[in-house]
């Protein structure tokens, strides 16, 4: 299986997104995952993630490998999940799909936090604000990483997606 993180510039949550799910999958003993990140816009393609993002999730223990990628249509042939980071990344990407199968594998990482009950929360963008603004980021992507992992173990990933396809 190969997970897709998408934000906007993928340089504050997507790549945070990557770097927890990398480190989550790898103690939960899961080595059949790899995961990847882009983002929906061009501006930061081939940078490193924000100093911010960084701080904080080698704080966290976690560590950063890519650069800034762009989202393209040719991810959905390489992806078999699209997690994106909020309701307007999600947009921006189904707006790429050219078949069903591809708006199938999109889905926010939200849908699979523990409040999803109250409806799937976006995670905000922490760009330009202080650090705690990474902090509470991190403690989102966390918390729904948690529950993705959860759910690749018992095997409901598709069901989470189609019931939030479901309702879109």
């Amino acid at each position: 299986m190969h997970i897709m993180t998408v934000c906007l510039g993928n340089i504050c949550r997507s790549p945070a997104a990557e770097s927890v799910l990398v480190h989550r999958l790898e103690r939960a003993g899961l080595d059949n995952v790899t995961v990847s990140s882009a983002g929906t816009a061009d501006y930061h393609i081939g940078r490193p993630p924000h100093e911010h993002s960084v701080a904080e999730g080698e704080s966290r223990g976690y560590s950063f490998t890519s650069r800034a990628a762009q989202f393209a249509a040719d991810h959905f042939a390489e992806a078999d999940l699209i997690l994106a980071l909020d309701s307007s990344n999600e947009a921006d990407i189904l707006a790429l799909a050219q078949r069903p199968e591809d708006e199938a594998k999109v889905v926010r990482l939200g849908a699979f936090a523990s409040d999803v009950g109250e409806g799937v929360r976006d995670i905000p963008d922490p760009w330009g604000l202080p650090r705690e603004a990474y902090e509470r980021m991190y403690y989102q992507i966390e918390d729904a990483v948690d529950g993705l992992v959860a759910a690749i173990q018992d095997g409901t990933v598709q069901e989470v997606v189609a019931g939030q396809r479901a309702v879109r």
